[in-house]
């Protein structure tokens, strides 16, 4: 088993910037996979970023350009980066982990990032 524990949501104003983090424990040898996903209200839950462990990474093409994710292997912790954060990028941002890519097995208790002036 493999837990998750995000933390860095909250609200911001159109323009500004977050940064997500989620540390991993527990199994970590199974984690090769890692990223975030997010679900606003009425919508399913989308692909935000996702990182292997070896530096590979996808993103949503919504927030290319604008947000970074990133890997602390040591710590087994992935960040997110996120600027020019917009209003449409409210949603409850999930950590994800696993053995698989870029969806894995493992999901965060998810963090609220509101974009509202």
């Amino acid at each position: 088993q493999v837990q998750l524990v995000e933390s860095g949501g909250g609200l911001v104003q159109p323009g500004g910037s977050l940064r997500l983090s989620c540390a991993a424990s527990g199994s970590i040898f199974e984690i090769y996979g890692m990223g975030w996903y997010r679900q606003a209200p009425g919508k399913q839950r989308e692909l935000v970023a996702a990182s292997t462990r070896g530096g590979r990474t996808n993103y949503a093409n919504s927030v290319k350009g604008r947000f970074t994710i990133s890997r602390d292997n040591a710590k087994n912790t992935v960040y997110l980066q996120m600027n020019s954060l917009k209003p449409e990028d409210t949603a409850v941002y999930y950590c994800n982990a696993g053995g698989t890519y870029p969806l894995g097995a493992y999901w965060g208790q998810g963090t609220q990032v509101t974009v509202s002036s």
